[in-house]
């Protein structure tokens, strides 16, 4: 389930940057991007909730410390991607 909302996290964070591209309102889809992102952990962490109640020790050891890892930085990277028109936007306002 994580990687199905992961991937839609993704499509919709490139579909916020086309949309602001495009002049378009971006709003949505940016609300979605971020949305989607904390559904994805709010998934992953109930994968690994479900480990520790089996007691699926060998599975923890083996795939936490580097999901941590890349869930950081796969996170980071969507807020940054998701509110750069935010970003753009106020630059833009502040030249003129």
């Amino acid at each position: 389930m994580w990687v199905i909302l992961g991937v839609i996290a993704i499509v919709v964070t490139f579909i916020n940057l086309f949309m602001y591209a495009a002049g378009k309102d971006y709003k949505i889809a940016m609300a979605l991007g971020l949305s989607f992102t904390a559904l994805t952990l709010c998934a992953k962490y109930s994968l690994v909730s479900m480990w520790v109640e089996v007691e699926d020790w060998s599975a923890l050891m083996d795939v936490v410390p580097g999901m941590e890892r890349a869930l950081w930085f796969l996170t980071i990277v969507s807020i940054l991607l998701n509110i750069t028109p935010i970003i753009w936007n106020e630059e833009v306002k502040d030249s003129t």
